[in-house]
C-alpha cells in the first residue's frame, strides 16, 4: 500500500480496510505521514495526523517528529513550536529529533539566539544533542558570521564524546575561509586528516577560494596541483578564483591559459571572468586581445555589460585611440 503513487489514495485505501473492522496501525499513519512531508505537502500530512486520534490511536514521538519537522522544512515555525506545545500536553516528551528539527528551522530563518536558547533547553533536559544537532547549530552560526559560537559549539560537541565527520569539518572551514580565518580554516583540514578523514573537492575548493582572496596565490596553485593528483576537477568556483589571482598579480598570460583550460574543461566562465581577463591585458596596453575576447565572450553566449566596455575605453584611451575632447 505504501509504494502507491499518491499517499492520499493509500490513507483512503486504509481507511477502508479499518471500516471492515481491520486494526488500525500507528506506523502506518507515520510512514504515510512521512512520505508527504518529503514531497512537501506538510497540509496533507495534517490531515493524516488528525485520523490517528479518530481512529482512537495515541500519536508516538515519530508521529509528532515528522510533522514538526515538515512544518520546519517548510517555514512554519510557529506550527512547528505549536505541535511541541501539543505534543507535551499529550505527555509524549520532545526528544532530540524534536529539537534538532525545531533548530533547523530557526537557524534557516536566521533566529540564531532562539536556536541557541532551544539547544541550551534541550540540554538542560538531559538530551544529548546527536551529531546532527551539532552541525545544524554549527551551519547556522557559519552562514551567519559568528565563527566564534561555532567554534565554541564545536569545542562542546567533543567533550560530549561525539565526533566530526566531513560534512562538518567543510562547514566550518567554508565560515572560516568566509570569515577571514584562513590560517585557522588550514588547522581544520590538518585535523580533519589526522582523525581519518580525506579532503573532498567542496574542502580544496572552498580553500584554494580563500587562498586567492587572502592573496596567497601560491597556495591556491597548490591546492590546484593537489586537486589534480587526487583526481579532483576543478569547477567554476576554483577556476575563477585562480584567473582572478592571476590577474591580481598581474600573471595575465596565465590567467588567459587558465581561461582556455576553463573552456576545455566544459566549463562557462561568467562575463566577470571574461572582463577581469580582458581588463588585465588593457593594462599592459594589449587591447587588441582585449577585443579578441570580446568577441570570444559574445560567441559563448554572453552579451558584454557596461563593466565590459568601460575596461575596453579605458584601454583605448591609454592608446590615445580615444580622446575626452
Amino acid at each position: 500500500m505504501i509504494k502507491m503513487s499518491s499517499p492520499m489514495v493509500a490513507l483512503e485505501f486504509y481507511l477502508e480496510i479499518l471500516d471492515s473492522g481491520y486494526p488500525p496501525n500507528v506506523y502506518t499513519f507515520n510512514v504515510l505521514m512521512n512520505r508527504l512531508c518529503k514531497e512537501g505537502k506538510v497540509k496533507d500530512a495534517q490531515l493524516i495526523f488528525d485520523e490517528i486520534r479518530k481512529t482512537g490511536l495515541q500519536p508516538t514521538a515519530v508521529s509528532f517528529n515528522t510533522l514538526i519537522n515538515g512544518y520546519c522544512k517548510s517555514g512554519n515555525l510557529e506550527e512547528g513550536f505549536r505541535l511541541k506545545m501539543v505534543m507535551e500536553e499529550f505527555r509524549v516528551f520532545p526528544d532530540v529529533f524534536t529539537y534538532s528539527a525545531l533548530i533547523d528551522g530557526l537557524c534557516k530563518e536566521c533566529q540564531l539566539d532562539d536556536a541557541n536558547h532551544l539547544f541550551k533547553e534541550m540540554c538542560d533536559r538531559g538530551l544529548v544533542p546527536n551529531d546532527v544537532t551539532f552541525t545544524t547549530l554549527i551551519n547556522g552560526q557559519c552562514k551567519n558570521g559568528r565563527v566564534d559560537l561555532a567554534l565554541e559549539i564545536y569545542q562542546q560537541m567533543f567533550t560530549k564524546g561525539l565526533k566530526a565527520d566531513l560534512v562538518l569539518y567543510n562547514t566550518l572551514i567554508d565560515g572560516l575561509c568566509k570569515g577571514g580565518y584562513f590560517r585557522e580554516a588550514r588547522k581544520f583540514v590538518g585535523e580533519m586528516t589526522k582523525r581519518g578523514l580525506i579532503p573532498d573537492k567542496f574542502t580544496y575548493t572552498t580553500l584554494l577560494d580563500g587562498s586567492c582572496k587572502e592573496g596567497d596565490l601560491e597556495l591556491a596553485l597548490e591546492m590546484r596541483k593537489e586537486m589534480v593528483k587526487e583526481g579532483i576537477q576543478l569547477d567554476n568556483v576554483a577556476f575563477t578564483a585562480i584567473i582572478s589571482g592571476l590577474c591580481r598579480d598581474g600573471k595575465i598570460v596565465d590567467a588567459e591559459r587558465t581561461l582556455r583550460e576553463m573552456l576545455r574543461a566544459g566549463l562557462k566562465p561568467d562575463d566577470g571572468t571574461y572582463t577581469m581577463v580582458m581588463d588585465g591585458f588593457c593594462k599592459k596596453g594589449d587591447v587588441k586581445m582585449g577585443f579578441k575576447l570580446l568577441k570570444e565572450m559574445q560567441s559563448d553566449g554572453h552579451i558584454p555589460g557596461v563593466i565590459t566596455y568601460n575596461v575596453l575605453m579605458n584601454g583605448l584611451c591609454k592608446q590615445g585611440q580615444i580622446t575626452t575632447e
